[in-house]
């Protein structure tokens, strides 16, 4: 059987891939909080790997739409 390997940080890999898509897309976090239905705090919080704050596979979704990229691109581990 193949071995498993799991992304023992996929929260903070999903933070960072936002905001570098974000800012790729030349949006601010309150644009894509707006885009998304949610407040600018809120995209912060996402955004902030200082704070422990999880998300619903709705708001996942929604950012992926909103910025343009696929769920895989935004759970892609950067080297």
């Amino acid at each position: 059987m193949k071995q498993l390997v799991f992304d023992e940080d996929i929260y903070n890999t999903i933070r960072r891939n936002i905001k570098k898509y974000r800012k790729q897309r030349g949006l601010t976090a309150a644009e894509l909080a707006e885009r998304i239905g949610r407040s600018h705090d809120f995209v912060r919080q996402i955004e902030s790997e200082k704070v422990a704050y999880n998300f619903s596979v709705d708001t996942f979704y929604r950012i992926s739409v909103a910025l343009e990229v696929s769920l895989d691109q935004l759970i892609e581990k950067s080297e």
